[in-house]
């Protein structure tokens, strides 16, 4: 799943070229996607739908969270009694999917050294 990106061919050199997200994302969830295709070279069949998946998640929790701020935290039913903003729950859910498909990518987010050992000034 890692390691592995597009091979683009301009002039007879070979460049790396992140995947184009799909369509539908914006926010958060379109900076997700470019941020960790990018870095992680992710361009596998499977890994680009865990990738999408992750990055849907991260846009839907942004739209809930809008809707939190724009609304409150705390809304009024029908009665006038103050319950917790759908949103919240949607937000939640989203962040958690969000989270699992991340995982399931298997990245390495410990980032790399020059060498083995300790870093140095520590």
């Amino acid at each position: 799943m890692l390691g592995n990106v597009h091979q683009l061919s301009i002039g007879g050199l070979a460049t790396t070229e992140t995947p184009p997200a799909p369509a539908d994302l914006a926010g958060e969830g379109l900076e997700l996607w470019n941020g960790v295709a990018s870095e992680y070279g992710i361009c596998d069949a499977g890994g680009l739908q865990l990738l999408a998946a992750a990055a849907r998640a991260a846009q839907r929790a942004q739209e809930a969270r809008q809707a939190i701020e724009r609304d409150g935290l705390l809304v009024s039913d029908r009665f006038g009694v103050l319950r917790a903003h759908a949103a919240v729950r949607i937000e939640q859910d989203a962040r958690s999917q969000m989270l699992q498909a991340l995982k399931q990518l298997h990245l390495d987010v410990e980032p790399l050294r020059d060498g083995p050992g300790r870093p140095p000034g520590r």
